[in-house]
């Protein structure tokens, strides 16, 4: 195995990690992931809020863990002249500065991109806000819920007239890892044509590239009518709901047990037979002569849907999902739970969960790398910092200070 490989693609990377909460400190996480060493820039006093959220009585917070897994920890007081220059000092030696504080912030303490460029001309500098660099909302205060609500997306998950609260952190995460690839792309850029540059992300342009085709079909009209699919056009509704689906087969059902299970069959003539042997032959689907091809399917989808509903209820959702993958090759699948989901057997085997040998907790489990690198494999090698945990050694180390002048510092209160 070669060192490469045990380092990760982007072993010989350093990143200086001045972010908050999750948007930023994940896609600090997943460039450390890739072998990247990530130095987190902390609150001298207090440190990350992320530290306390979502925590158990002992400490332990998942949120924490998976947010800021595989970085350095350095408590630093910016309000002191001594601790912005040395957070500059740390960026002159660093590929990459990426933080998440709302504009301006960055500029008053002279951590602004033109002041570190002038340090560093080769320095990736990003940057994640709310609603992007510019307009007059380019300061506004926005969280998770609000970037899903701007993009278009929350209405996606409830009626109409009634959104959902969604589980959290989606645009934060999308927000994440839109972040993580321009850094990436500009790492690339600045290895191919020797530049550095700003790269800016935000929430509502993450959520709206993840709801990319249905902001297109919005966008790209005739005579002022969206392009509509096959489905759309036999549904009553202004869009797809379970009871009026347009396609009986690319629908969801509650089964016996009260779990769910999708069915994702697009072109239905090719499976209908198999479908109907799992569902045991019901006579009311199978000789209806209004149901024998996909275009009369697809035009008495209510129809058919409300004869399926008491049959998936017949019986627990293990029996529908047994019989219908022994019949055939059919996209059917459980609709997990978010704890189904983490436990599920394709995600272990992938390596979309995995275990940690945390030093204060024993085994922790958490989502792993989502992409598989042949030969320079991502992984987890470092448990969430504790609070300052590595200050003395990356000023030591990577500024070279020696012990007089840290003590000098702590002295001060500036580490």
């Amino acid at each position: 195995m070669t060192e490469a490989r045990l380092a990760g693609p982007l072993a010989g990377i350093r990143i200086v990690d001045w972010t908050i909460w999750q948007q930023g400190p994940v896609a600090g996480a997943m460039l450390g992931d890739l072998g990247a060493e990530v130095i987190k820039i902390e609150e001298r006093e207090r440190g990350d809020g992320g530290r306390a959220m979502l925590s158990f009585p002992d400490g332990k917070s998942p949120y924490w863990e998976m947010n800021n897994r595989n970085k350095k920890s350095v408590a630093v007081d910016l309000k002191k002249p001594e601790g912005v220059e040395l957070v500059r000092r740390l960026i002159d030696r660093s590929d990459v500065f990426v933080q998440n504080f709302r504009p301006g912030v960055a500029d008053k303490l002279g951590l602004d991109y033109e002041t570190l460029k002038a340090r560093n001309p080769e320095l990736i500098y990003a940057t994640a806000s709310a609603f992007g660099p510019v307009g007059p909302e380019r300061s506004a205060r926005a969280y998770d819920l609000i970037g899903q609500a701007r993009s278009g997306f929350l209405l996606r998950t409830g009626h109409e007239d009634e959104p959902d609260i969604p589980d959290g952190g989606m645009a934060d995460q999308m927000g994440a890892i839109m972040l993580a690839y321009g850094i990436l792309t500009g790492i690339i850029a600045r290895e191919r044509h020797g530049v550095g540059q700003r790269v800016d992300t935000s929430l509502l342009g993450s959520m709206m590239w993840l709801r990319g085709l249905p902001v297109v079909l919005s966008l790209m009209k005739e005579g002022g009518e969206e392009a509509k699919s096959e489905m759309s056009k036999h549904m009553k509704s202004a869009r797809p709901t379970r009871l009026d689906p347009g396609n009986p087969l690319w629908n969801t059902f509650r089964c016996g047990d009260g779990k769910w299970m999708a069915l994702a069959i697009l072109a239905t003539d090719p499976h209908w037979p198999v479908v109907l042997e799992a569902l045991g032959q019901p006579p009311e689907l199978r000789d209806n002569p209004d149901y024998q091809d996909h275009w009369g399917r697809c035009t008495h989808a209510r129809e058919i849907t409300a004869i399926l509903d008491p049959i998936f209820a017949s019986h627990p959702r293990d029996y529908w999902l047994e019989r219908f993958t022994r019949k055939g090759d059919l996209p059917v699948c459980a609709i997990n739970s978010t704890a189904e989901a983490a436990c599920d057997p394709q995600a272990v085997l992938n390596g979309y969960v995995t275990d940690l040998d945390h030093p204060s907790y024993g085994t922790i489990r958490l989502p792993g790398f989502p992409v598989t690198l042949s030969e320079t494999p991502a992984r987890i090698h470092r448990q969430a910092p504790q609070f300052g945990e590595h200050t003395e050694q990356v000023l030591t180390e990577i500024l070279e200070l020696d012990w007089d002048h840290l003590t000098d510092l702590r002295d001060k209160q500036v580490i």
